[in-house]
C-alpha cells in the first residue's frame, strides 16, 4: 500500500504494521497501547476538557491543543487521550495517532486520509467495531484541527 501521501512519522508506522504478519501486527498494536503517554495533571481531574469518542467499544477521551506561533495560529497540534489500560486494542489505536499525529501542522493533520485505519492492516484481526473506533478517533481529531481559527 502506498503511504507517501501520509506525513512521515504516520507513515514508517504505517509501514511497520505492513511489514510484519498478521498476529505481529497484534503484537505492534499492544506495543503501542503500552506506549500511550499518560495525561498531565491538568487534564487528568478534568474529564470536561475532552470528547468521548462514542464509536469506541471502550471509554476513549481526546483533546488537542496548539502550539502557536508569534502570529497566534496553531503551528502544531498536541493529541491527549484516555483509555483504560484494560482496553488495549482501543489504547493501541490511540497510542497509534499519537505517535504518528502529534505535533504535526494543522495542515498535515487534515491531509490524512480519512481510511487511513485500514493501511494497517488489522482488518481481519480486528472486529469492524473496533476499526470504526479508530477511525472515528481519527475524524475526531481532524474535526477538532478543522475547527482551530484559521490563519488571516
Amino acid at each position: 500500500m502506498n503511504t507517501s501521501a501520509l506525513p512521515t512519522a504516520l507513515a514508517e508506522i504505517v509501514d511497520d504494521f505492513q511489514a510484519v504478519t498478521e498476529p505481529e501486527r497484534l503484537q505492534l498494536l499492544l506495543e503501542f497501547s503500552r506506549e500511550l503517554p499518560e495525561l498531565p495533571d491538568r487534564l487528568k481531574d478534568h474529564p470536561e476538557l475532552m470528547e468521548q469518542v462514542v464509536e469506541c467499544q471502550s471509554p476513549l477521551y481526546l483533546t488537542i491543543e496548539t502550539e502557536q506561533s508569534d502570529g497566534g495560529t496553531a503551528d502544531a497540534v498536541r493529541l491527549f487521550f484516555k483509555a483504560p489500560p484494560e482496553a488495549p486494542t482501543t489504547r493501541g489505536f490511540a497510542g497509534v495517532l499519537h505517535e504518528g499525529l502529534d505535533g504535526l501542522s494543522p495542515a498535515e493533520i487534515l491531509s490524512v486520509p480519512d481510511d487511513m485505519p485500514e493501511l494497517l492492516g488489522l482488518t481481519r484481526a480486528i472486529t469492524p467495531l473496533r476499526m470504526r473506533g479508530m477511525t472515528a478517533m481519527l475524524g475526531r481529531i481532524k474535526r477538532k484541527v478543522a475547527a482551530l481559527p484559521q490563519q488571516p
